[in-house]
């Protein structure tokens, strides 16, 4: 009778009871206290001849599929943070348990015209969420959404799709076979009933249960002007964590990524570590630490450092008077360190001069 993120709605469920409004928008015995206009309801009472519930619960039940509510067991709750404008219920199709997967779950999203970049990217960071056990979440669509799928199911992962359209269709027509192995092996999830096709706003709205099922949103590529950036700001709005993957400077497709990131809505991350780090237990999931290598001469004290470096790369060397010039250390000092370079295999005495050793 609606479509999904219907606020009015959303509030009157609040006061009574979904047969009991069902009925009262059929019968026009709306009570004063829902306050509903002439209008909304014609709209509401166009629709009923097409409405067919049984004939949608036996065509998702065929399918292995079935249709919870809040107050279900498998109902996620954290979808309730939608306020009135949570879904009035799901159809699932899949065998798990919704409200079980959710709990460890992560949005990938982005471009649907993704680069090989982003594709990449996308479908590296799934697998390696999925390896680290959490379930990746997206929209069945092209590009970001379809290579985050395939990621986790490549490594044996949990993936959800949430779909802009009935979990009976495959949309779009290209995906129908991975929509299939995400049905087989994870879950597909929608507000729209069996036979449903999608539209510009559909996908919009489907946007915010992606946001708000999970626990933080990573946008890998998205323009200035693109859907995922409206997941990252549902999130961000419905305080998730909300993350951008960095791409090239000189794409369109990161402009709105970085845009993000740079206004301090999104944080930079770069693979799953950082992704689990930030959404993951405190004290369990955090990243290591990134440095680059240590090399041996990085460990030595101040004025070791300055004579090696004095130290000429020649066969020949140079005596100690002339690394004590070149070292601003006094003579005595500078063979003292000399020795203390030769320990360590720096440099070698050759004669009444001091040289590198090859390859050290």
């Amino acid at each position: 009778m609606i479509e999904p993120g219907d606020a009015v709605i959303g509030r009157w469920l609040t006061r009574v009871n979904a047969t009991t409004l069902i009925e009262s928008v059929r019968d026009r015995t709306v009570p004063g206290c829902l306050d509903l206009d002439s209008t909304r309801l014609a709209g509401y009472r166009a629709r009923f001849p097409l409405l067919d519930p049984d004939t949608d619960l036996e065509r998702v039940r065929v399918l292995g599929g079935r249709f919870i509510i809040p107050g279900d067991t498998e109902w996620p709750s954290q979808l309730d943070d939608l306020g009135d404008g949570r879904p009035v219920g799901l159809w699932v199709r899949g065998t798990g348990s919704l409200r079980l997967l959710a709990l460890r779950s992560v949005a990938v999203v982005g471009a649907r015209a993704c680069t090989a970049y982003g594709a990449h990217v996308a479908g590296e960071l799934a697998a390696q969420l999925a390896e680290r056990g959490w379930v990746v979440v997206s929209g069945a669509a092209y590009g970001i959404d379809a290579a985050a799928h395939r990621g986790a199911l490549a490594v044996g992962g949990m993936t959800l799709g949430v779909l802009a359209c009935g979990v009976d269709m495959a949309y779009p027509p290209g995906n129908s076979e991975l929509i299939s192995r995400i049905a087989e092996q994870g879950l597909l999830i929608s507000e729209l009933p069996p036979g449903e096709h999608p539209n510009r706003f559909r996908f919009v709205l489907r946007n915010r249960v992606i946001a708000a099922l999970t626990r933080g949103t990573v946008v890998v590529e998205a323009a200035l002007r693109s859907g995922a950036l409206s997941t990252a700001r549902r999130a961000r709005d419905l305080n998730r964590q909300t993350m951008g993957v960095a791409g090239p400077v000189t794409s369109e497709l990161s402009a709105g990524v970085h845009a993000l990131i740079r206004s301090g809505a999104a944080t930079l991350v770069t693979d799953a570590a950082e992704v689990g780090e930030l959404i993951g237990a405190i004290g369990d999931d955090l990243a290591p630490r990134h440095s680059g290598p240590v090399l041996p001469r990085d460990l030595l004290e101040p004025a070791v450092a300055r004579v090696l470096e004095a130290v000429p790369a020649t066969a020949e060397g140079a005596p100690v008077e002339q690394l004590a010039q070149r070292s601003g250390l006094p003579p005595d000092e500078v063979l003292q360190r000399l020795y203390e370079l030769g320990s360590l295999g720096f440099v070698e005495r050759f004669g009444a001069h001091w040289r590198l050793v090859r390859g050290a």
